[in-house]
């Protein structure tokens, strides 16, 4: 199998300097001091490439890989036919985590969510786009009707919590801990169904 060929992977180099402009203009000027201009000053490009892998700043701080949609639904389709859906879900939410190579610059870009309100109300509306492709995804692989059944949107809800409770841990923990671990752990928690951990004796 042959790689990405040239073209693709000087956009690639592209789209990740406008995304590491975005995310260090955001830590050093605040989010409502980046403009569009900036970042494209800052990576070395035109203000009309900017838009040529990315709709908007807010894409840029918190999709840096741009917007794919049905990602999470190959992903799942990759999993073994055989495997229960939570543990197909598992192995397909870990092959999206695997795409977090810069960790701190991830915890970065939490820290200036965390600051902008805006922001929070555009990563909740990412969050619900991606809730919304993986209940289809569900739905597909279970052979479930998603307007008829609950269980598919049920379980991407469920997950989507579990992967920002797992996020916003890891951040808190800093470096040494592990992100795959924590949501090893609260996948763990909900397939048990939730069990109350005993009190300190």
């Amino acid at each position: 199998m042959t790689g990405p060929g040239l073209r693709e992977r000087k956009k690639a180099d592209t789209r990740a300097a406008l995304a590491a402009a975005t995310l260090r203009l955001a830590v050093e000027r605040g989010w409502a001091g980046v403009t569009v201009e900036a970042v494209a000053a800052e990576a070395g490009v035109s203000y009309r490439t900017f838009f040529n892998h990315f709709a908007s700043k807010e894409e840029a701080l918190l999709q840096p890989g741009g917007a794919e949609p049905g990602r999470f639904a190959r992903l799942l389709a990759e999993q073994d036919a055989s495997l229960p859906l939570l543990e197909a879900a598992r192995g397909a939410l870990h092959a999206e985590l695997a795409a977090v190579d810069d960790p701190e610059g991830w915890r970065r870009r939490m820290s200036v969510m965390a600051a902008e309100p805006t922001l929070l109300a555009r990563a909740v509306a990412v969050g619900s786009a991606g809730e919304r492709e993986m209940t289809e995804a569900f739905a597909t692989r279970s052979g479930l009707d998603a307007d008829r059944s609950l269980h598919p949107a049920l379980l991407a809800a469920v997950l989507g919590a579990a992967v920002r409770v797992a996020l916003v841990r890891w951040q808190c923990a800093g470096d040494g801990a592990d992100l795959h671990a924590l949501l090893d752990e609260a996948l763990d928690l909900l397939a048990a169904g939730l069990p109350v951990p005993a009190g300190p004796a």
